[in-house]
């Protein structure tokens, strides 16, 4: 589904160059479940700024879904990622002036969904992670567990191929972060690929592969067991 080749990622000023990557190569399959971990600083974000479209590499190949990204205007870049690519992040980064059911409905409008069908859509995905209750509460209304299963609401309702979730579960307590989780596995049961940053061992364990940063470079892999 993606296919990242020697991969590099440098800021440079006047006076110094900093490698955020260096040469990562990686794929992931459609329906596959990647954490990521690493020490802070080590490249975990960048590498999913670049998976997600949002940054773009300073050198090396990036696929996805068959098409080198580099050779794309940066309108079918949103457009792709718009289409394909669902967010969640640490920080929840909902709207505090919406309610819950217009926050995960933003996603669908980017994508140009017709109201009603916009509309079926937002309630099912809140039914989906628990939230149909708190449709018309907002974020300030919610607990910390509450706010991350709608900002997973919102990754969800577009049907994305890809989710990129950026320490989904690290400001959460033990048992939202479990739940959390188990909604991250479900929607790879239902086919789409996840890329997850995060510090927890036991969360990473949950994933199929674990892939192992330092200084910008991919130093290990882990695998479960089939």
């Amino acid at each position: 589904m993606l296919q990242l080749s020697v991969i590099s990622k440098l800021y440079r000023t006047s006076e110094i160059e900093t490698g955020a990557l260096r040469d990562v190569s990686l794929s992931v399959r459609e329906g596959e479940f990647v954490a990521v971990m690493g020490p802070s600083g080590c490249g975990k974000s960048t590498l999913l700024n670049i998976l997600g479209l949002l940054d773009s590499p300073s050198s090396g190949s990036y696929r996805l879904f068959g098409e080198e990204v580099s050779n794309l205007s940066e309108a079918a870049l949103t457009q792709l990622r718009r289409q394909s690519v669902g967010f969640v992040f640490q920080s929840f980064n909902l709207i505090d002036d919406l309610s819950v059911a217009d926050n995960v409905e933003v996603a669908l409008i980017y994508r140009g969904v017709p109201v009603r069908e916009r509309r079926k859509r937002v309630a099912e995905a809140l039914e989906q992670v628990g939230m149909a209750h708190r449709a018309r509460h907002r974020p300030g209304q919610l607990s910390g567990g509450q706010q991350q299963r709608v900002a997973i609401a919102r990754a969800l309702v577009a049907r994305p191929k890809l989710i990129l979730a950026d320490e989904p579960t690290g400001n959460l307590d033990t048992g939202n972060g479990a739940a959390v989780m188990g909604m991250l596995l479900d929607a790879v049961a239902g086919g789409t690929a996840v890329v997850m940053v995060t510090h927890s061992e036991g969360h990473a364990a949950m994933a199929a592969r674990t892939l192992r940063m330092l200084d910008g470079r991919l130093i290990g892999e882990t695998r479960v067991a089939a």
